[in-house]
């Protein structure tokens, strides 16, 4: 008998990805189509900002960690290069349509992967302090907050609208006549709350996809393209917590999640289409960025600031957006990780600006609960 046991670092490849979809258009209840739609990438255990994008122009930079960062990165500019694994997000930015945002993070500082995925979903003023998220609460002001498609709402998605949850199925039979007529009877059976959850569940939409990482971007940017779909999406992607073997060759954990995001990237791209992608804005969020210096295990720990990707049309001026804070002990947080000098819901903000169409105050006030956070739209979209 064949052995069907699967590894763990197995078994965190195969479940690596979901996706969410989130905003869509309900007649009589939203009053104007906003501007874009915005796709959120969650890469979760913490991106290593400096191997990602590696400011080999820092004189400190090879000497403190030359054993993680790789050899052939592309070049951006005199001073950043790009991990060699994003070549699709390299292609964007040499026409214009992406950009990275350095040397940022949201203000939390504990480096808990816990409480850090917490708040940069929930974006209160301390983590689990919320119990809605920042991209659901922009829904919610942009008067979206009718429907969001998804199995269980993660919760940067979560606002303050009731929401019917669905999530495309890849399971056999499951739109099936003998399935809808059980939910059916299993309605008719119950009464109020309960009757209307099996009500909806026998309108679920007949979606049956791969759970790979570029078919779930795909179907999304091809249902966000559509009139009246989704315009809110979030792709969740793990394995970045990278404390040993990080990237000895291209081969390496961090190359082989790079080429996912980049995939990602691309398949958004594809699936939106041409006239969707002009509108859009997809950026990635991590919850902390690495150490500076690599461990003894050729791999790096919890650090503070990090690195942010972001692509799409609704970008028309690539290049490295940073207040470039040095790579010396006397400048590193705490002496050992890369500084935060940009404050990344300042760049969520921008991007909610830019995409739902609402002013930077009430975002500031409403969504992140901080009256004087800095507006950097122009800087991002200029």
């Amino acid at each position: 008998m064949p052995n069907l046991k699967l590894s763990r670092r197995e078994f965190l490849k195969a479940s690596g990805a979901s996706l969410f979809l989130a905003g869509l258009p309900v007649p009589g209840y939203t009053k104007d189509e906003p501007p874009g739609t915005i796709s959120v990438i969650i890469l979760e255990g913490g991106l290593d900002g400096l191997s990602a994008v590696p400011p080999f122009g820092d004189p400190d930079m090879m000497r403190l960690r030359s054993g993680v960062t790789p050899d052939n990165f592309l070049k951006l500019n005199s001073f950043f290069g790009l991990h060699p694994s994003l070549k699709n997000f390299s292609s964007l930015m040499a026409h214009n349509n992406a950009l990275v945002v350095h040397a940022t993070n949201f203000p939390y500082t504990k480096r808990s992967h816990f409480e850090g995925q917490n708040l940069i979903q929930g974006a209160g003023l301390s983590p689990f302090a919320e119990k809605t998220g920042w991209l659901g609460r922009s829904l919610d002001l942009a008067n979206l907050g009718g429907r969001a498609l998804a199995l269980d709402l993660p919760l940067i998605l979560r606002g303050n609208t009731d929401n019917d949850n669905f999530f495309p199925s890849n399971i056999i039979d499951s739109q099936s006549k003998a399935s809808s007529s059980l939910l059916k009877a299993l309605s008719m059976g119950h009464k109020n709350e309960e009757s209307d959850i099996f009500k909806k569940l026998t309108k679920k939409p007949d979606w049956r996809i791969d759970r790979q990482p570029e078919t779930l971007a795909k179907f999304a940017g091809q249902e966000m393209a559509k009139e009246n779909g989704p315009l809110a999406s979030v792709i969740t992607v793990d394995r970045f917590d990278t404390h040993a073997r990080q990237d000895i060759d291209t081969q390496g954990q961090l190359s082989e999640q790079l080429s996912i995001v980049d995939k990602i990237i691309a398949s958004y791209r594809e699936g939106l289409g041409e006239k969707a992608w002009n509108k859009s804005i997809i950026l990635t969020l991590t919850e902390f960025g690495r150490t500076v210096l690599e461990n003894g295990s050729t791999g790096t720990d919890h650090g503070y600031a990090s690195a942010g990707l972001l692509a799409g049309g609704a970008i028309e001026k690539s290049g490295v957006i940073t207040q470039w804070p040095g790579l010396k002990t006397k400048d590193q947080y705490e002496g050992r990780d890369l500084m935060s000098t940009i404050d990344y819901r300042s760049v969520c903000a921008a991007c909610i600006e830019k995409t739902l169409g609402l002013d930077h105050d009430l975002i500031a006030n409403k969504v992140f609960y901080t009256p004087k956070l800095p507006r950097i739209y122009n800087n991002l979209f200029s």
